[in-house]
């Protein structure tokens, strides 16, 4: 088994950890990941996941959308950035 299937296991193990899931997995497959290809989560560069990805905001009441959008360009300095959907909180 090569070294970075052997990483990825580990990390599929962790997340399990951490989700307080048990299961047992099986590789089926013990091939690298090509590197012209993209990369296994956890060896991607945080910039990849920057500039191709989602955030996840669980918006308290106050700030509108576009505020919550502003920080976000400001924190990461990102010239563009959007929301999809609404943003604000269900109300009970």
């Amino acid at each position: 088994m090569s070294d970075l299937v052997k990483e990825g296991e580990e990390f599929l193990r962790k997340l399990d950890e951490l989700g307080r899931v048990k299961r047992r997995w099986v590789s089926k497959d013990e091939e690298d990941t090509d590197p012209r290809y993209g990369y296994p989560p956890y060896r991607r560069p945080i910039d990849l996941y920057i500039r191709k990805g989602l955030i996840v905001i669980d918006k308290p009441p106050g700030p509108t959308s576009h505020e919550v959008v502003a920080w976000i360009k400001k924190m990461f300095g990102l010239e563009k950035a959007g929301h999809g959907g609404t943003l604000e909180p269900a109300h009970p």
